[in-house]
């Protein structure tokens, strides 16, 4: 663990609302934990059964886990309403369930996007807010995004071209972690959201800031060899591949906690996807924050056999490594 993340593991501060942060609630609102996306190679044997049976999809599998899931795709290209109207049934099965977006990126990474290209992004964004099914669009930002005033024009463009959804604003760059910029967000009804990141240069610290009713924590890993990365040899998902230990993810489930208190509703992402170490700490964050064991999915705890400390059954087969008693 580096050295400043080891200074940030004393317990967060309670303080009073500053300013662009909302005041306490009268109750804790809730806190919804998932994945970030559900399509990749690697989760194949691992977090989904090696053998698939008629009818599987990942989505309706992640939901019997999880109440929420961040869709990825739709940073690339604009979801489409026929996939939008598909997920939303396929997560039938769980009222308590809500899809979170990523803005498409040519909105927030790109210049030149048009009138059309809000009308693609909002065909399949409507379909999910419709059926009631969609908890936020996030606009994230690269690192290279600074807070000038030209960016702090862009942003506003886009909370109000799309201020008919719940918004969150990912930034990465510590110029954005500014008093200003927190009542900015607050005035457009957008939330901040508070991540988990390796810490280089100017990169912006955890917290557990809350500037609308909609609360957001997104963990990426903390894989600082590989964050910033220009070898083109190098795997993508090498930047994801990262495991949190329970010790690291305990100071985020105080920051949920308190970001519950002055929220209605919390979104808490993992976004270390490779081999499903996400999902790994997914389950371990709920496990946290509810005091309860968790449902695990079969295939899971055989690759990771720490997951049977907090699963709320046996195995229906024994692992290759099981834990010893405590």
């Amino acid at each position: 663990m580096d050295r400043e993340y080891s200074a940030m593991r004393s317990k967060p501060k309670r303080s009073v609302s500053a300013p662009g942060e909302v005041a306490r609630c009268n109750a804790p609102g809730r806190v919804l934990v998932g994945p970030a996306g559900w399509s990749y190679p690697d989760w194949h044997g691992i977090v989904y059964p090696s053998r698939r049976p008629s009818g599987f999809h990942e989505a309706t599998y992640l939901a019997e886990y999880f109440d929420t899931i961040e869709i990825n795709t739709s940073f690339y290209n604009p979801l489409r309403s026929d996939h939008a109207a598909h997920w939303v049934e396929r997560v039938a099965a769980n009222s308590r369930f809500l899809f979170t977006a990523k803005l498409w990126q040519k909105f927030t990474h790109e210049d030149g996007a048009t009138s059309a290209d809000e009308a693609a992004v909002r065909a399949g964004f409507d379909v999910l807010h419709g059926a009631g099914r969609l908890g936020a669009v996030l606009l994230q930002f690269p690192f290279s995004f600074h807070n000038t005033p030209q960016n702090r024009v862009r942003v506003e463009q886009l909370l109000k071209a799309f201020g008919t959804y719940p918004l969150v604003v990912e930034v990465r760059h510590s110029s954005w972690a500014h008093p200003d910029f927190y009542e900015f967000l607050h005035k457009h009804g957008a939330g901040i959201c508070n991540i988990d990141q390796p810490l280089i240069g100017r990169s912006i610290r955890p917290g557990e800031r809350a500037t609308s009713r909609l609360g957001y924590v997104r963990l990426h890993g903390r894989r600082a060899d590989t964050w910033f990365s220009d070898d083109p040899e190098l795997p993508r998902h090498e930047r994801y591949n990262y495991l949190y230990s329970e010790r690291e993810l305990e100071p985020w489930a105080r920051r949920i906690r308190l970001l519950s208190e002055r929220t209605e509703t919390t979104f808490v992402v993992t976004n270390n996807h490779f081999e499903g170490k996400g999902v790994v700490n997914a389950l371990q964050l709920i496990h946290m924050l509810s005091g309860k064991k968790v449902k695990v999915p079969e295939t899971l705890r055989h690759r990771y056999p720490q997951l049977e400390l907090i699963a709320d059954a046996p195995p229906r087969e024994p692992t290759l490594f099981p834990l010893p008693p405590p």
